[in-house]
């Protein structure tokens, strides 16, 4: 869509028209955009015949109403600044779904990571993680993730064995709220491993080759960064 008729479409909703029919004349409407009566009265038309709005034609002036098609639009457009001003504290990642080693069920059961999980994180984790292999385009979004700080889990050792530390971001998978932890040691450089309260494939009926989108609550960066 053009930006004129954008433009055009975002002033009748705000006057009342995403809700329901509003009178209005092409004057009126011109003198709000700055735009001659002329313009105004074929932006209208061209909207009307694209479809994202309805018109019923009286003597001086008209009503207008956004029609659903023309709401999807807006809908769409909000969620683009909704998301252009939450990228100063989020990171959204790309992946598809794929069955690990099977290692993070031990991991996320171990009392010591698990008492840290529920004071640190507010929940204890389903065993298991859900692995996510980050699409390749956004890899530097993995990387740039390893620069904040996160939520510090600590190593801690056992008479046969010590266990790495571990660092957690807040995430949230659709609308189920989860974590994307980041073992200090890893076999993968590309992979996101994310625990919950829920198991999340089940919850989300995910299964190995879906494409999911992860939202990651990251804060400062840190000022010793982490090697990959």
């Amino acid at each position: 869509m053009k930006p004129q008729l954008l433009n055009v479409l975002k002033h009748l909703a705000l006057l009342g028209a995403f809700s329901g029919k509003i009178e209005v004349s092409s004057s009126d409407l011109a003198s709000h955009l700055k735009v001659s009566q002329q313009t105004a009265s074929r932006y209208l038309i061209q909207l009307e015949k694209q479809g994202y709005i309805t018109r019923e034609l009286g003597i001086r002036r008209q009503r207008v109403g956004v029609t659903t098609k023309g709401k999807t639009l807006l809908q769409t457009e909000y969620m683009m600044y909704k998301r252009l001003f939450e990228q100063r504290n989020r990171l959204y990642l790309t992946g598809t779904v794929f069955s690990g080693m099977g290692e993070g069920r031990y991991y996320t059961t171990l009392e010591k990571y698990v008492e840290q999980f529920k004071e640190k994180l507010g929940f204890i984790p389903v065993p298991g993680t859900l692995n996510i292999e980050v699409n390749p385009l956004e890899l530097s979004k993995l990387h740039l993730l390893r620069s904040y700080k996160g939520i510090f889990v600590e190593s801690f050792s056992t008479k046969n064995r010590s266990f790495g530390a571990v660092t957690c971001y807040p995430a949230r998978v659709k609308d189920v709220n989860c974590a994307v932890i980041q073992p200090r040691r890893t076999h993968y450089s590309n992979v996101l491993e994310i625990i919950a309260p829920v198991n999340l494939r089940e919850t989300l009926g995910l299964s190995d080759g879906d494409v999911i989108e992860v939202a990651v609550f990251v804060g400062e960066l840190d000022e010793k960064p982490r090697g990959r």
